[in-house]
């Protein structure tokens, strides 16, 4: 479901309807272009001016209709776990994806924060934090975890480093024998 800031509404089924409500418009979908999916959908997201949205199947591929742009898939790369859910950037400049086991995938301007990736976490979710200019992950386990830049910074540049070479004072040595 994604829903329109007039007041509308979408719902997509997993094997690729969309279904406008309330006055939101139907801006197309997998399934009335005659499109048979590789997997199921499991994701859905509306741009800014509610003029687009994007779908999200489990393999990771993006379908984007109206104003939503597309910025890539997972379409084509092996995965861990499926991906459970997607999210658009604040400014719709691109998107996050959120696999079972909570990694996380970065298209467009979406910057990468963090993951759960390897923690042992069932991901069932990601929500944009735009106060913390990052996300939530929810987990099985009924946790929420922000990932956002004043949380994990990115790691400082290396300080610039200088040198001088001193020259070594000559050394002599003698040697002196006596009979």
């Amino acid at each position: 479901m994604a829903a329109d800031p007039a007041g509308g509404y979408w719902t997509a089924s997993a094997t690729g309807t969309v279904v406008p409500h309330a006055g939101a418009p139907l801006l197309g979908s997998p399934a009335a272009s005659g499109m048979t999916l590789n997997k199921p959908l499991v994701g859905m997201a509306a741009t800014i001016d509610a003029r687009g949205y994007w779908l999200v199947a489990s393999d990771g591929g993006i379908f984007s209709y109206g104003d939503a742009p597309f910025y890539g898939s997972t379409g084509a790369i092996h995965l861990n776990q499926p991906i459970v859910g997607m999210a658009p950037t604040p400014d719709d400049g691109g998107y996050w994806m959120v696999a079972s086991d909570g990694g996380i995938f970065t298209f467009g301007d979406a910057p990468y924060y963090g993951s759960l990736g390897g923690t042992g976490s069932t991901a069932l979710g990601l929500v944009v934090s735009t106060a913390a200019r990052g996300y939530w992950l929810i987990t099985s386990d009924g946790n929420a975890h922000l990932f956002a830049p004043a949380l994990n910074p990115a790691p400082p540049a290396p300080a610039a480093t200088t040198s001088t070479t001193r020259p070594t004072p000559a050394t002599t040595s003698s040697t002196s024998t006596t009979s």
